[in-house]
């Protein structure tokens, strides 16, 4: 019967911690949960990287001013939410569907931007070499050259993608790249990616 007091003052003690032992606890998840909470709603703050034009809607058909059977310019173009860290743009415009839609055999190239200025938000109607920012530089599109080549599709409606890559790099000066090279350099830098996809057939 001795040890009951000895028992009962542990108990007591043990009760008498239990308020601050738990309080311990609740702070240290706190703690832990802070950075999760906090991601959480980085991510739901941060903006949605998107490419679009006022010349067409995503999925809708390209106006012919801006193919081989009108003025061949490229089509005036606008962006926002460019990814932070983001160094440089790159522009890449391409048809997967050439030369017949029902049988695709290639990609066929039509434009090629590349260091554009992070701060940029968008390209006007009709983009010359010489109208671009300073650094910024065309590169060579399947008629090997350097510069827009509009939707001029054989056979079919075709879809065009034109996808803008923020790129955590100012890229070299590549010689006026076709676009195997521009991928590979690119390789191990996207930071995110925005597209929009027109499409076109021939009216004649």
């Amino acid at each position: 019967m001795g040890c009951l007091p000895d028992l009962a003052a542990t108990v007591g003690t043990v009760a008498s911690h239990a308020p601050v032992a738990l309080s311990l606890v609740g702070l240290a998840l706190g703690l832990l949960l802070q950075p999760l909470a906090a991601g959480r709603s980085e991510a739901q703050s941060a903006p949605v990287f998107t490419l679009g034009s006022p010349a067409f809607a995503h999925q809708g058909s390209i106006p012919a001013r801006y193919t081989c059977e009108g003025a061949d310019v490229s089509p005036p173009l606008a962006w926002s939410g460019v990814p932070a860290g983001a160094r440089s743009l790159v522009l890449i415009v391409n048809d997967p569907d050439a030369p017949d839609p029902a049988a695709p055999k290639l990609v066929w190239d039509h434009w090629l931007i590349y260091n554009l200025p992070p701060t940029l938000e968008q390209l006007p109607e009709a983009v010359t070499r010489d109208a671009l920012p300073p650094g910024a530089r065309f590169g060579t599109n399947s008629w090997k050259r350097a510069d827009y080549g509009g939707p001029c599709p054989p056979i079919g409606r075709h879809r065009y993608f034109h996808k803008l890559y923020a790129l955590d790099i100012v890229l070299p000066d590549l010689q006026q790249p076709d676009r195997r090279a521009l991928d590979a350099t690119m390789s191990g830098h996207i930071l995110g990616t925005a597209e929009l996809i027109g499409t076109y057939q021939k009216q004649r």
